[in-house]
């Protein structure tokens, strides 16, 4: 139904409005970015599944590595099974510093938040 020629029109948004509008879409959009970063901050970049299958498949990989070397050591000199026991625990020693060293990327990466208790400073006794 169309307007009636002698109805008043409304009247087009005021300045009041169109600067409260605008500031809530700032505060929205402030509020989008604070929660990615937290996030972001908190995965360091990955999901905690993510983290925890790299940790996992590289310590295996080295574990499976150093007994395959050393199965195939065992085989070519004939050497069974003593090779394979060595280099098993070689691999198991390399999986552990892979994790370790990954672990220690991981930390670098993520900053710890923000008011976190990091222990007593320097100057503090302990």
């Amino acid at each position: 139904m169309p307007n009636p020629p002698d109805t008043p029109r409304p009247e087009p948004a005021r300045k009041e409005t169109s600067d409260l509008a605008a500031r809530i879409a700032s505060a929205k959009h402030d509020q989008v970015v604070e929660a990615g970063e937290a996030t972001a901050r908190a995965s360091g970049g990955s999901s905690n599944l993510g983290r925890a299958m790299r940790l996992g498949s590289e310590f295996i990989a080295a574990v499976l590595v150093g007994a395959g070397i050393g199965y195939a050591l065992d085989e070519w000199l004939g050497t069974r099974p003593w090779i394979m026991l060595v280099m098993l625990l070689i691999g198991f020693a390399a999986g552990i510093l892979n994790v370790t060293r990954a672990v220690a990327e991981m930390n670098a990466a993520s900053p710890p938040p923000k008011n976190a208790d990091l222990g007593p400073d320097e100057d503090e006794e302990t």
